[in-house]
């Protein structure tokens, strides 16, 4: 039986937080799902995994829940369940940029179906923001794409405080896996002062999953935050792991350099490790094979992550 694997995420204003945790650890529960969710006040985000019905359960309580109703969310399937247990986790920020003062729910930039899309961001007056990090950037893009060079989303702000001005760069696009960082990142851009701000509806998986290959703009893979690691065009899967030293994505050419050891390091990380690190990362790569011999399922196997 196919596993349904949910990426949801939405902004809206939540009263009594504690109490939705409280929700959907019940129905999760209930309904044996597993994976991560986080809430905060400005809304919720994260995937699960589950059955047809348990997932159609979860996601009818978030419905629910006062400004959620309209909740889009993405389905994708697995043969096996990609999670190891259930969390929900109460945060600040469902989606981390560390300013208080910038609210989706209040100001947001204008999306941009995938049809729309091309046309936008082959306009020469426009400047078109990659918001994701150099790890994600790095095994693929739209075609001139600004990296910005960042490690983590926090440090959005200072980059385009420090490179863009909304005197001279009067249309800006953004773009990002799923579709919640550049809201978020829209409305700061709004509230910073630009006027012209736009963001892809969907993300970019909803692009390579909508336009033909031969209309695409898309150059390279789309890492994504969950067992598939990347995808590309018909958001069909391509040849990446994921390291578990460094959790960077490595390709079939990276697993050929001297310096990559299976379960262990890769070409990003293996430098900065101590003796000690590797050899902890040897046993547990050890106990995870032993564990796969007896048809079990080892933590370190799971990858429970989200954009």
């Amino acid at each position: 039986m196919n596993i349904i694997v949910a990426a949801l995420y939405r902004f809206a204003v939540v009263g009594d937080v504690p109490a939705l945790q409280k929700t959907l650890q019940a129905v999760c529960r209930a309904q044996d799902i597993k994976g991560t969710l986080l809430l905060a006040h400005e809304g919720i985000n994260g995937t699960i995994a589950g059955t047809r019905d348990g997932i159609d359960a979860v996601v009818a309580v978030i419905r629910s829940t006062p400004g959620f109703g309209d909740l889009e969310y993405k389905e994708s399937f697995a043969a096996a369940m990609p999670f190891y247990r259930m969390k929900v986790r109460i945060k600040k920020e469902i989606v981390t940029i560390g300013r208080s003062d910038v609210s989706p729910t209040k100001t947001v930039g204008t999306y941009v179906t995938p049809e729309e899309w091309n046309k936008i961001i082959s306009d020469p007056e426009t400047i078109v923001l990659d918001t994701r990090n150099d790890y994600e950037v790095g095994i693929g893009t739209f075609k001139n794409a600004v990296n910005p060079q960042t490690k983590s989303f926090v440090a959005f702000p200072e980059f385009v405080q420090k490179n863009l001005d909304p005197q001279k760069h009067k249309k800006v696009a953004m773009f990002c896996t799923g579709g919640i960082r550049c809201e978020k990142a829209s409305s700061f851009m709004k509230q910073a002062g630009f006027e012209n701000v736009y963001h892809l509806k969907g993300g970019i998986l909803k692009y390579l999953e909508d336009t033909p290959k031969d209309q695409s703009l898309w150059e390279g893979d789309c890492f994504v935050f969950d067992q598939r690691v990347a995808v590309g065009h018909g958001l069909n899967l391509t040849d990446y792991t994921l390291c578990p030293s460094c959790r960077h994505p490595v390709s079939a050419q990276d697993r050929t350099h001297q310096t990559y050891i299976d379960g262990v390091a890769c070409p990003y990380c293996f430098d900065s490790l101590t003796p000690e690190r590797r050899a902890r990362s040897a046993e547990r790569h050890k106990q995870m094979r032993l564990a796969q011999q007896r048809g079990e399922q080892h933590i370190g196997a799971q990858y429970e992550g989200h954009e």
